[in-house]
């Protein structure tokens, strides 16, 4: 089976790790990968260094007929079996290219969870006619999927997953001797890019409020990049923060990030399924999140690994984290529920087999 895998930025983010695990994992069941993509980043380059066939697809707007056509083509003459798409963009684009080319199928991953307007309901309606399959990464993003006009009987869930082996397995950090942070602190980890919906202000003012209301010592950890970094380093120097939040920019050692830490704190204004969340468990690290979006189909009395917050409510979320910083045994129950539910629910070969199921259901039926 010929997969093409289709995203508009080849970035660095959440979807791209999708994406490239996905690629990988799915080798063994001998389905040969390609790769399109608009805009340039760290996935191209990952996936050329794999030897996946990569080509650049320029994709102006959902409904740019010249870019379905283009695709088409390429799929023609790849024998492409199935596009993967990951966002409306690239999908209606997938779905367009089946008016050139009816033979091939189209699955569509949707990664957030975000109401769309009467007009792209409309067309939702349609074009989902043309759509194999949708796959929605938490159950709030499948209902909001049924809401925004798509057939309720093509869409699954299917979570977002990591490799349970390789995260679990302990490695020594050098996040706390690179920063000079003293083994005694305790460390809250972030490492969201730095975006309106990411909750970076809110984050900090949390922070502002812990302060004033725990003895223990501790650091604050932000890596990433993003537009609102500038903004947040002016914010946490405002609130006399800069002793106590550290800006380590953009990494690519997230495990030894984690290694490092003692809770993750995702502060997010809107989440689907944060890939971020799920590694921090996979690790073992207890997580603090708003509760918003998919975060509750993580955090829930059924996995018990880390609390859920107020989005926006710096006070609450201070003292809900004071709570959990001060509290040894529970932190430490968390840490081992952590491992659990991400065996249980996480993993990313029952997950991807599930996703490859799919696939070769997709593929059988006729155009």
């Amino acid at each position: 089976m010929n997969v093409l895998y289709l995203l508009n930025h080849a970035g660095k983010a959440g979807t791209e790790r999708y994406v490239q695990t996905l690629i990988e994992k799915l080798h063994p069941h001998k389905i040969k990968a390609f790769f399109v993509y608009n805009e340039d980043g760290l996935l191209r380059e990952r996936l050329e260094q794999s030897g996946i066939p990569v080509a650049k697809l320029s994709m102006k707007h959902p409904f740019d007929i010249g870019a379905a056509w283009k695709l088409s083509r390429y799929c023609r003459e790849h024998k492409i079996d199935l596009i993967h798409t990951h966002y409306l963009r690239e999908n209606y684009i997938a779905l367009l290219s089946r008016i050139f080319n009816p033979r091939t199928k189209v699955i569509y991953t949707n990664h957030f969870i975000l109401a769309n307007n009467g007009l792209i309901r409309f067309f939702n309606r349609i074009m989902t006619l043309l759509q194999g399959r949708i796959i929605a990464v938490c159950t709030p993003g499948r209902d909001m999927l049924i809401k925004n006009g798509n057939r309720k009987s093509i869409i699954e869930v299917i979570h977002n997953s990591v490799e349970p082996e390789y995260w679990k397995t302990p490695e020594p950090s050098t996040l706390r001797s690179e920063f000079g942070i003293g083994w005694d602190e305790f460390v809250i980890l972030c490492a969201s890019r730095f975006a309106h919906d990411k909750g970076h202000a809110y984050l900090v003012r949390t922070i502002h409020e812990l302060k004033k209301i725990t003895s223990v010592s501790f650091k604050c950890v932000l890596a990433g990049d993003g537009p609102l970094l500038e903004d947040t380093k002016r914010l946490t120097s405002e609130l006399g923060l800069n002793e106590d939040i550290l800006f380590i920019g953009f990494r690519k050692d997230m495990k030894n990030l984690y290694n490092g830490s003692d809770l993750y704190f995702n502060a997010s204004q809107h989440e689907a399924l944060s890939f971020l969340i799920i590694e921090a468990l996979a690790t073992g690290l207890p997580v603090a999140a708003t509760d918003m979006g998919g975060n509750n189909n993580i955090i829930n009395e059924k996995t018990s690994c880390g609390v859920l917050l107020p989005y926006d409510d710096p006070i609450t979320s201070a003292g809900e984290i004071k709570s959990l910083m001060e509290d040894k045994e529970r932190l430490a129950l968390y840490r081992e529920n952590a491992f659990t539910a991400i065996e249980n629910y996480f993993n990313i070969d029952k997950n991807v087999q599930r996703t490859f199921e799919i696939m070769t259901d997709v593929c059988r039926k006729r155009a």
